[in-house]
């Protein structure tokens, strides 16, 4: 019956093909990047769920999967790669997480009510800021532009069932010819979640603040100067998936720019940004029952970076040069306490204190040969050195590994080259890329880390070799005037593939546990994906879309990779009218066969969601009101995901309200 569904979608969306008519209008070919519109500054009845969270922003990709510890901070997949693999930046500043679990990913110290965008870029097209192998997401921040003197306010009030959540944000932005400001808040405070069938998922509240500021001031006709800040505080974070929840998860993510427009024929920009950012997260079970031995585990974070873009044309050259560079401390330790008071603390350090300094270069040429077609040329070079400063650290590690020294150092590096053909109707292009990485912290000099998929214990290993990929990719897309679609593939083969070896004879430290593994690296894996997203405008108010998307990965020894994309669907029928919106959406995926037995997972059962919203937009003089009720879930069901982390279910039916106010 499913599958009948899936060929339905399919028919009807291709129904009319033929009877379009073409667009008249010629495009200059650009290389295209995915773009996810995200923010509630502006008011817009577009999007079904305004003050849905940046996670369910980001699964709507065809690049993008969500690995789900909870209800809340989930860890973005691009190509269904882990964030080991991938780059995730906010307005280019690279931020690295506190947490050794990765309960506290980039996207997590962020709100739709401070940010604009996300841009999605895969594979080594990403490597602007830093090195990848899966591709980036860049979150850039929501703000005026100089012109005219004007304030704007907006509030901001959400309620959802399923959780209790409660939702409530304001800020205000002013502009004038020399000088912008914007500021904001958000808060949200939820309950533990009910699944399906009314079935209450313990330990899945959380309580969440957000404040944001962004100014900025003209010092002369074509200089502007820019400061910024985030500050993000959760608190009381339960995740059910895990044997531990979070106390407390701070971020302070701070920044200034500097930019000047050359009057030259040749340079066009020049931006140029510093930036600090500092996190704290302490993981505890006190609120669990029946723990055997209770654990603290605190974690921090800084990085100072900075990054400077010069942007230039040549005849049908865009060149652009990026110089940026970072430093990361990163530390983590865990202190367990016995029933038995009388006995001592038992401590160690998870993360050595380990340094990380990093200095790159990226240099891109985008040819643009005609309107109709362009090649973009890309190339990166880093020097990257980890140190640990801990000699406790160090010595803890030299039980594992007797000759190793507190430095290393690498070179990394990357180039892609892409072609693209653009005109009135059809659309394709290609690329071929190469790049590697070092591993992350966790992977180099992680001492003693529970894998609660696994169950192992996973101690670092500073011998790796560099991780890298060759890459292939393609896209072949059509645009009329009432229907466009577009096909994508990627295909990525990886060298020197980290993954967890057991390792034997060796006692885990964490009770419950089934073994120790160290990170190794396999020969080889490859990744292959394909996506098909298309668009149908039925009539005037009426559109309907879709997407669908399969992802298969195998290692060296032909076994599966672990959070590989069955085959998954999203579709969506939208009405637009007036002042009056509506939308009914499913999602959903096949069952999940192709499973990885080796790295702890199991076969889930295929699903299918359906959701409902309706919206309206007042308008009162120059003010504005949007309201949006809406249901997800509409028939209840219980249900687990191939990306939910020991297959935590998913939230039952839920009914939403967003308002939002500007004026």
């Amino acid at each position: 019956m499913k599958r009948m569904i899936f060929m339905s979608f399919l028919i009807l969306l291709f129904f009319n093909l033929n009877a379009q008519e073409r667009l008249k209008d010629s495009i200059t070919a650009q290389h295209i990047q995915e773009v996810i519109v995200i923010g509630t500054t502006k008011i817009s009845s577009k999007e079904n769920k305004p003050l849905g969270s940046i996670d369910e922003y980001l699964q709507k990709s065809s690049k993008v999967d969500m690995i789900k510890r909870g209800a809340y901070a989930w860890e973005p997949l691009i190509n269904s790669m882990p964030t080991e693999r991938t780059l995730v930046t906010i307005d280019g500043m690279r931020i690295f997480g506190a947490c050794t679990d990765k309960m506290d990913p980039v996207t997590s110290y962020i709100e739709v009510s401070n940010l604009k965008e996300a841009t999605i870029v895969s594979g080594q097209e990403g490597s602007c800021h830093g090195n990848t192998i899966g591709g980036a997401l860049d979150l850039k921040r929501n703000k005026m532009m100089f012109g005219h003197t004007k304030w704007n306010f907006n509030v901001n009030s959400g309620f959802e069932t399923v959780n209790n959540q409660k939702i409530f944000g304001a800020g205000t932005n002013f502009k004038s010819e020399k000088f912008y400001t914007d500021f904001n808040f958000m808060m949200r405070d939820a309950d533990n979640y009910k699944a399906g069938k009314n079935v209450e998922i313990p330990f899945s509240q959380f309580k969440k603040i957000n404040v944001s500021g962004i100014s900025g001031v003209k010092l002369g006709e074509n200089k502007l100067l820019e400061a910024a800040v985030i500050y993000d505080k959760a608190t009381d974070v339960g995740y059910p998936a895990l044997p531990m929840d979070v106390s407390i998860a701070e971020a302070l993510i701070t920044s200034l720019k500097f930019q000047i427009l050359p009057k030259s024929d040749f340079f066009k920009s020049w931006e140029t940004k510093v930036y600090f950012n500092t996190i704290m997260h302490r993981m505890d079970d006190t609120k669990r029952p029946n723990v055997p031995i209770h654990m603290d585990m605190p974690g921090w974070s800084k990085t100072f970076g900075y990054y400077s873009h010069l942007k230039a044309d040549y005849n049908q050259h865009h060149f652009l040069l990026n110089v940026n560079g970072f430093y990361n401390k990163s530390s983590a330790e865990m202190t367990m306490y016995p029933t038995d008071r009388s006995e001592k603390l038992m401590f160690m350090l998870t993360w050595p204190d380990v340094r990380t300094l990093n200095q790159g270069v990226y240099v891109e040429d985008q040819i643009n040969f005609n309107q109709h077609s362009s090649l973009k040329l890309s190339v990166s070079a880093a020097i990257h050195q980890n140190k640990i400063e801990s000699e406790f650290g160090l010595n803890s590690l030299q039980i594992f590994y007797p000759e190793m020294k507190p430095e290393k150092s690498r070179v990394l590096k990357s180039f892609a080259v892409n072609y693209e053909f653009n005109s009135n109707v059809f659309q394709a292009g290609f690329g071929l890329g190469y790049g590697d990485r070092a591993p992350s912290v966790s992977e180099g000099y992680g001492f003693y880390l529970f894998n609660s998929f696994e169950k192992y214990d996973y101690i670092g290993n500073p011998y790796l070799k560099n991780e890298s990929s060759v890459e292939a990719n393609a896209f072949l897309g059509m645009k009329l005037e009432k229907f466009n679609a577009k096909v994508s593939s990627s295909y990525f083969y990886l060298s020197n593939y980290i993954v967890g070896e057991i390792l034997e004879n060796l006692v885990p430290m964490t009770i419950g546990a089934n073994g120790v593994k160290n990170y190794t690296a396999l020969d080889n894996a490859t990744i292959f994906n394909v996506s098909l997203s298309t668009e149908l405008q039925i009539a005037e108010p009426l559109k309907w879309s879709a997407q669908f998307v399969y992802t298969r990965g195998k290692d060296n020894q032909n076994q599966n990779l672990p959070f590989m994309s069955p085959f998954s669907y999203q579709s969506s029928l939208k009405f637009e009218k007036n002042k009056f919106s509506s939308e009914l959406a499913v999602h959903g995926n096949a069952k999940y066969q192709d499973f990885a037995e080796k790295y702890g997972e199991s076969a889930t059962p295929d699903y299918l969601e359906m959701n409902a919203s309706l919206g309206y937009l007042f308008k009162m003089n120059n003010s504005k009101i949007l309201a949006k009720i809406g249901v997800e879930n509409i028939f209840d069901r219980f249900y687990t995901t191939f990306s939910d982390w020991n297959k935590i279910p998913r939230p039952g039916r839920n009914f939403f309200l967003n308002l939002s106010f500007n004026w």
